[in-house]
């Protein structure tokens, strides 16, 4: 188990470049499935999770070949489907959830798609049927070895539908879609999820010939085509990210430059930092965070009453970064209630702010109440252990900002989402070593 040792309270400066986005690199990956011809993508982050998904393609026969750091070419023309039935396949799956969209693909393309039942972060339940309920509309038989936990769809020729998904989820929009591209007939799905990763996802499957319109709405339409081809593909930045590298320079006071965000794939993300009292430049695509000598003070609603932040789906905020703003809130002038919807365990992280001297009164499993300090007590060093990427990071930011050495173990979690987190931190100033 990996350790980082930070020695907080300095301030930081300079400019961070943030990484390919991580969860469009999960869905776009697994498109190259679609397709025996040469698909090139670029800006792909160096992280553990994406690095597992393409070792697992690789093992499915897909020819993977590093062009140059972030860039890679793969060509899906020897898929051996029967690696999809191995031990190896049912081990290395569960290790990683975006694993599931891998069946949508296979499905499209081969008539049948497996998978076992995906593992991931420890955040509480992720269910399935948005997806399988999805490929079930479009004709596909559905299977379940409970003894193994093992999924599987199977269809001769998948037929469009029209369906209204039961919610709008990201992972589950995008499997479906990838699905249904290869299909006969129109598909219309309603309730999409329309995130900026999954709108990617769309554009770079109609470069490759397929005819998605409705890209970056809740209904997407789909006239199915008989075959795709090989395309070339950018991603966005993370914006979970960069809401990262917001909520750290205002947590260490630091005056710090944000390179190449991509501002209009941002949606709510700024102005939710600013309602918190952070001063947000914008200067040509990049942001830059003034050095915040007198602290931030948090926004009340209108009427007087305590701000209240929550996900929401796209274009609401993303619930990635609903770790890093509860604890950038600790240190504002004011209180504000954090409403995390979607998973019931991923407040729970708290207890380690409790140890550092922060004022959160845990509501529930999906609420919490800050009370801030404005930077009148600091936050203390401590020894914790990092339960999943987004509260890994919020307590990386949270050590860098309070006085002492804290110990961060299980930074393994970090790794699955951030790429040479403690290298380019070095970069800005800080003080981190990895043991």
């Amino acid at each position: 188990m990996g350790t980082f040792k930070i020695e907080g309270g300095h301030r930081l400066s300079g400019e961070i470049t943030p990484q390919g986005a991580k969860n469009e690199a999960l869905q776009i990956l697994c498109a190259v499935l679609l397709t025996p011809e040469r698909v090139t993508i670029n800006n792909i982050p160096d992280i553990v999770d994406v690095n597992k998904l393409i070792a697992l393609l690789q093992d499915l026969g897909v020819k993977v070949q590093k062009e140059k750091k972030g860039s890679y070419s793969f060509q899906a023309d020897e898929i051996d489907l029967d690696y999809l039935q191995s031990a190896k396949f049912k081990e290395d799956g569960r290790g990683l959830r975006g694993s599931i969209m891998l069946v949508g693909p296979l499905l499209a393309r081969f008539g049948k798609g497996y998978i076992p039942k995906p593992g991931g972060d420890k955040i509480g339940r992720r269910r399935l049927d948005t997806h399988f309920e999805g490929f079930i509309n479009l004709g596909a038989k559905f299977r379940y070895n409970r003894e193994e936990h093992f999924y599987g769809v199977e269809a001769e020729e998948l037929k469009g539908t029209y369906m209204l998904l039961d919610e709008a989820s990201v992972t589950g929009t995008a499997n479906i879609v990838m699905a249904a591209v290869l299909a006969t007939g129109k598909t219309t799905i309603y309730n999409a999820a329309c995130e900026p990763y999954l709108q990617q996802l769309c554009k770079m499957l109609n470069r490759m010939g397929a005819k998605i319109s409705g890209v970056g709405s809740n209904l997407l339409e789909i006239e199915g085509v008989k075959e795709l081809g090989g395309t070339e593909h950018t991603m966005l930045p993370d914006m979970i990210e960069i809401g990262s590298w917001i909520g750290l320079a205002a947590m260490t006071k630091s005056e710090l430059t944000i390179k190449n965000v991509s501002w209009d794939d941002l949606g709510q993300i700024p102005t939710i930092f600013r309602k918190l009292g952070i001063t947000i430049e914008r200067k040509g695509d990049d942001i830059f965070i003034p050095e915040h000598s007198d602290g931030y003070i948090i926004q009340n609603f209108i009427d007087g009453s305590i701000l209240t932040i929550a996900d929401a789906p796209w274009p609401g905020l993303t619930p990635d970064l609903l770790s890093i703003i509860l604890v950038v809130a600790t240190q504002a002038k004011g209180e504000v209630l954090i409403h995390q919807k979607m998973f019931e365990s991923r407040l729970f992280f708290v207890d380690k702010l409790l140890d550092m001297g922060a004022k959160v009164i845990l509501c529930d499993p999906h609420r919490a109440t800050v009370i801030g300090h404005d930077f009148k007590s600091t936050l203390k060093a401590t020894t914790m252990t990092s339960p999943d990427i987004r509260a890994g990071v919020s307590l990386l930011i949270a050590a860098l900002s309070a006085k002492g050495t804290s110990i961060i173990h299980n930074i393994e979690q970090i790794d699955r989402g951030y790429e040479d987190i403690d290298t380019r931190l070095r970069a800005i100033g800080a003080k981190i070593e990895r043991l």
